[in-house]
């Protein structure tokens, strides 16, 4: 019974196999791994020797899955606000990246973005930048699990000088990625707009060579459709399907502007999608219709977005804005109810990352990545509906606890692993660099 844990949560929700909220239940975890769950005084009866953490008043519920992200971005938290999607961009944030981004700003804002994700609950982050080995380290000062992809673009960025440069140094990334631990990896060829044909095709063609995921912005704004038409004759699934990437290796983020035609071409084709609700409204960008795909029977994970467009890491308020589009655009107070929303930020992220065997439920046999919700304080009361408080009263404030692999990264709001004094004088340092730029 070494390293025998029994969690003791005043309620406790595995999101699979049901939705049953259960009260007064423990749970076993060792070695990284869920063991068991069961009534308390049956765990009394059969783990009387395992060390035990009571969690009066705190929901103990899967670690949330943030679908997408930049997280080097996070060190831009603020820098441009207010402006449309395609001038936030070309006039403000790749001016700025030429100018900083480089291997040490890249693992300084993926210790920041950890930091900030696994304080609010999130376990596990997909994420695409530049420098991805960097973001693989800062992650690793933390501790969250990740996915991480590389972005191919067809001009020079900080990182390759071409579209080509960009591929090798994928796969030279993809190599040195093997064994590291809580990491998976995949391509991340920016968008439509930044791609080449024959880049997308080279990306296939290595995506089904080394079974890896593509990650993509697609059809994030009528701005960026109405500019691709007016360069390729097409919308950008049509183009993307004629070279054949609508496949179900594919993660497709954003989908703000979707034809019933295009719904069905996805679903068929088993393509997952990443909503991102608040970066969308704050960019202006659009409205994913999250509810027809998912009675299609698409994946639907959630994302953050960077932290400079969003601009926070919080999955909470982004699955609690996802519920509220979904009913204000369908019509219908009952769309994307609560217990929906909350398996969207955590069994329908992993589903997105092909993780849904590993996490996004607590259930015996999965990792034990995990986040205690504190639901005593008076914002709180009272709580009838436990479920409800969560989806639409909860904060990544309100996360006491967070877990990775067994790991206890977070406890009573101190973290374990990140060293944040150090942290918070880096970020300072990053933030004087980049004011003296302007």
């Amino acid at each position: 019974m070494a390293n025998l844990e029994r969690l003791q949560p005043r309620w406790l929700l595995p999101i699979r196999p049901s939705a049953t909220l259960l009260i007064d239940h423990d749970l076993i975890h060792q070695n990284g791994q869920i063991i068991d769950i069961l009534p308390r005084e049956t765990a009394n009866q059969d783990y009387p020797l395992a060390t035990c953490l009571p969690l009066p008043g705190k929901v103990l519920m899967p670690g949330l899955v943030n679908c997408h992200g930049h997280a080097a971005m996070t060190l831009l938290r603020g820098y441009a606000d207010d402006y449309k999607l395609m001038t936030w961009l070309n006039d403000y944030i790749w001016p700025v990246e030429a100018k900083v981004v480089s291997p040490e700003f890249v693992e300084a804002g993926a210790w920041l973005a950890a930091t900030e994700m696994i304080q609010s609950g999130t376990t596990c982050a997909a994420d695409s930048y530049f420098f991805p080995e960097s973001t693989v380290e800062g992650f690793a000062k933390v501790g969250v699990r990740s996915q991480i992809t590389t972005p191919i673009l067809n001009f020079p960025s900080a990182w390759a000088d071409s579209e080509r440069h960009h591929l090798d140094k994928s796969l030279n990334f993809f190599e040195w990625a093997v064994g590291r631990p809580n990491l998976t990896t995949g391509f991340a060829p920016h968008a439509p707009y930044t791609v080449s044909d024959g880049g997308f095709e080279q990306i296939l063609r290595y995506s089904n060579d080394l079974d890896l995921i593509i990650h993509l912005h697609l059809h994030e704004s009528k701005e960026e459709i109405t500019l691709h038409h007016a360069e390729h004759g097409n919308r950008p699934i049509a183009r993307l399907r004629a070279l054949g990437l609508i496949n179900s290796r594919l993660q497709a983020v954003h989908m703000t502007d979707l034809t019933e035609v295009e719904i069905n071409q996805l679903a068929a084709a088993k393509v997952r999608i990443a909503h991102c609700p608040e970066s969308n409204l704050k960019l202006a960008s659009g409205i994913c219709p999250t509810q027809t795909l998912l009675k299609r029977g698409v994946i639907v994970g959630l994302g953050t977005d960077g932290a400079a467009s969003n601009n926070d890491l919080d999955m909470f308020q982004e699955l609690r804005a996802a519920a509220m589009l979904a009913k204000v655009t369908s019509g219908d107070p009952t769309a994307l109810d609560a217990f929906s929303a909350l398996e969207m930020a955590t069994i329908g992220g992993a589903e997105f990352l092909g993780l849904s065997d590993l996490i996004g439920s607590l259930e015996p046999g999965k990792a034990a990545d995990m986040i205690a919700v504190d639901l005593s304080d008076i914002r709180h009361q009272p709580v009838y509906h436990p479920i409800s408080q969560l989806a639409y009263t909860a904060t990544g404030q309100d996360v006491t606890h967070t877990w990775v692999a067994g790991q206890l990264l977070y406890a009573e709001r101190q973290h374990n692993s990140s060293d944040v004094t150090a942290l918070t004088a880096e970020v300072a340092r990053w933030q004087a660099k980049i004011q003296g730029m302007s």
